[in-house]
């Protein structure tokens, strides 16, 4: 079952400059990693806030939404589910070494990314936090 938005990302060309940028606005800096040549993760102050992942752009990638993430309880059962009603995953369940926790990729009947994440947050990789 969705629950809500976990997080979404930005795809930009100076994750430094992005991060002073949102920090002036009241976001904190929850993390920064190497991560896709430079990430790092924002969060508004207060509870149930969805992250603003931005990492730098990459070859393939154009500066904009990389995709949306739904916070999920149960990544495994709502997988489950979904696939039963016909949706179809380009990258099912699987662990992330980035964030520790469990997603699964699809994509909406245009094209856009969107993602499920296990509201989960496990341990990173060693040297990935």
């Amino acid at each position: 079952m969705i629950v809500g938005i976990d997080h979404i990302e930005l795809v930009v060309k100076d994750v430094k400059e992005y991060v002073e940028f949102y920090q002036k606005l009241g976001f904190k800096l929850l993390t920064w990693t190497d991560h896709h040549g430079g990430s790092a993760e924002l969060q508004l102050p207060g509870e149930n806030q969805p992250i603003f992942e931005i990492h730098a752009v990459m070859t393939e990638e154009n500066p904009g939404i990389n995709h949306i993430s739904f916070k999920v309880v149960d990544i495994d059962k709502t997988h489950a589910e979904l696939v039963a009603k016909g949706v179809k995953f380009h990258k099912d369940v699987h662990p992330s070494r980035a964030t520790g926790r469990k997603n699964a990729l699809l994509r909406d009947p245009d094209g856009w990314r969107l993602q499920l994440s296990d509201a989960n947050r496990g341990d990173p990789e060693p040297g990935r936090s």
